[in-house]
């Protein structure tokens, strides 16, 4: 008997053994979340891609391999559909940008051309991507294995100051749009441009209404920090941030201040975070600023010898060089979004393809499981981790669908913009 006790405390011993061995490592926890979950990121520019390198000629573009598409000028695309695989990528939305100093008309022209792209991308890989137009839709994708393909429009100037094409716009697919770019529009203050409204005009009011009525997220990437005041005080569903980062931690004002981060709870909204290195290092949106400020000194000093200007200037950058933004620095955009708003306003919204460079790590879509080895070392649960990487942007879809079923009763906007009444 004495035996037989022996060898099943030695059994039990070794089972307790084995299962501490077997306790999860952070890539054991990070994958098993993205398997689960995997990434819909909140902003990717293929389809300006397409349109700048290829003229948007589907013979001249291979989404199976854009390993090779630098040159000319031109770096290596971020994005291919093997790499998208590999970062754990479920759900895109592609953006469709066009130049914030377009005239409108031309903007709207454009910004259909590069909808219809969205469109013909999907169809030209049917085995990879599937159109996503509703939260739904990305999750059937999920279990099919392919890519939801969502379209977020970049810019408010895209729609031509008008209710009826913004209606359109969503009756195309777009499922967000941001309410400005690098500029104002005519009836919203951009958070890259002089302020002319101190916010939303009363149209740009009428914009946020209407998007939450027909279903459409209010992105509010680019806009100035009263505007997204103003966005909250009106919004009925949540807001999202496609690509931006906290304020706190990088100071670039395309980033999400405290005061905002501290209102969305309330709403719902989620801060996708974004990889572009001055949005994410401090450090290097300072040396940003200080080589801007050595090449405006040299060209005010030398502007006859441009050729002088640049020789100087570079031995300036050897002197000088870049720092790099690192995985890291991402992760802690995250922690002080967590620590501010909370895990249920977190995702991710790279802006691969519509940058020169990304954080070390992370160069490119296939680098997004470092990001997650990265917060589950910092002791984020499974559940956090699904929740960053697709679990809270689904549903505050789902919550903007909700908000335009309880409006289906609504009149849609009559609000007309004009010039001298914005």
């Amino acid at each position: 008997m004495k035996k037989i006790h022996l060898s099943l405390s030695l059994a039990l011993l070794l089972s307790s053994t084995a299962g501490a061995g077997l306790a999860a490592t952070p890539e054991q926890t990070a994958m098993a979340a993205l398997r689960a979950a995997p990434v819909v990121d909140g902003h990717n520019d293929v389809p300006e891609q397409l349109r700048s390198r290829f003229d948007n000629d589907f013979t001249k573009f291979d989404f199976r391999d854009t390993t090779k598409t630098g040159g000319n000028g031109k770096i290596v695309m971020h994005t291919d559909l093997p790499r998208l695989k590999k970062g754990m990528v479920g759900g895109q939305f592609w953006s469709v940008w066009v130049p914030a100093d377009l005239p409108e008309a031309e903007a709207v022209r454009e910004v259909t051309e590069q909808i219809d792209t969205v469109h013909r991308m999907v169809a030209a890989y049917p085995n990879d991507l599937s159109l996503a137009l509703t939260a739904a839709d990305v999750e059937r994708a999920f279990k099919a294995k392919k890519i939801a393909s969502l379209i977020g429009m970049e810019g408010g100037h895209s729609i031509g100051s008008s209710l009826a094409i913004l209606r359109q716009m969503y009756r195309a697919g777009a499922r967000y749009m941001t309410l400005t770019h690098s500029k104002n529009t005519p009836w919203a203050d951009s958070g890259t441009d002089a302020p002319k409204f101190d916010g939303l005009a009363p149209f740009g009011v009428a914009v946020v209404k209407e998007m939450n009525r027909i279903g459409m997220l209010v992105d509010l990437s680019h806009v100035s920090e009263a505007t997204m005041h103003d966005t909250l005080d009106v919004a009925q569903a949540p807001v999202i941030f496609s690509h931006s980062g906290a304020q706190a931690i990088d100071g670039h004002g395309r980033n999400v201040p405290d005061n905002v981060l501290k209102r969305l709870p309330q709403n719902g909204g989620v801060v996708m975070v974004v990889l572009l290195p001055d949005y994410v290092s401090e450090a290097v949106r300072q040396w940003s600023a200080n080589r801007a400020g050595e090449e405006a000194r040299l060209q005010k000093l030398f502007p006859y010898a441009p050729a002088s200007v640049k020789a100087q200037l570079s031995d300036w950058e050897k002197a000088n060089p870049r720092p790099q933004a690192t995985v890291q620095q991402v992760a802690d955009h995250i922690d002080h979004i967590r620590k501010v708003a909370g895990i249920d306003h977190i995702g991710l919204g790279g802006d691969y393809d519509g940058m020169d460079s990304a954080p070390v790590g992370m160069e490119d879509v296939s680098g997004y499981p470092n990001l997650f080895i990265e917060l589950a070392k910092r002791g984020y649960r499974q559940a956090d981790l699904q929740k960053i990487a697709s679990g809270n942007i689904i549903r505050a879809l789902r919550q903007a669908e909700q908000t335009a079923a309880r409006l289906k009763d609504m009149a849609p906007g009559e609000a007309r913009f004009s010039p001298a009444q914005p």
